[in-house]
């Protein structure tokens, strides 16, 4: 049986994001400082596949939008992580992570917003 849920790209983009930390935790890892961002952002980003995991495991009635809130949520939570790592990361790896992030709450936001159109007709 094929899950569509991998079909989702803001979930792919999720996925790929959690594979980033990993490494960008690392990094972190080396400072006491970085430690403790470090524990946020293992949460804030697994929070963003998670909960677009459960909710679309719920189906499409209407808690998979608020789902989708939740990962938006925590996609914002984790932009405001990567922008704290400016001592510890580089520009490039902030830059892009943040550019990542972004792509996610738009498609996110979107998604939000069809689903709540569908579910008014």
């Amino acid at each position: 049986m094929i899950d569509r849920l991998d079909d989702i790209r803001f979930y792919k983009l999720s996925l790929e994001l959690w594979d980033e930390m990993w490494t960008d935790t690392e990094i972190l890892m080396l400072d006491f400082r970085g430690k403790e961002i470090a524990k946020q952002m293992v949460r804030s980003v697994g929070s963003i596949s998670s909960n677009t995991e459960e909710g679309y495991g719920r189906g499409f009635g209407k808690e998979y939008p608020q789902f989708l809130r939740i990962s938006r949520g925590s996609a914002r939570e984790s932009k405001g992580w990567y922008r704290k790592c400016n001592k510890l990361l580089t520009p490039e790896i902030i830059n892009s992570r943040i550019l990542k992030l972004d792509e996610i709450i738009s498609m996110e936001t979107k998604a939000i917003q069809t689903l709540e159109d569908k579910s008014k007709h």
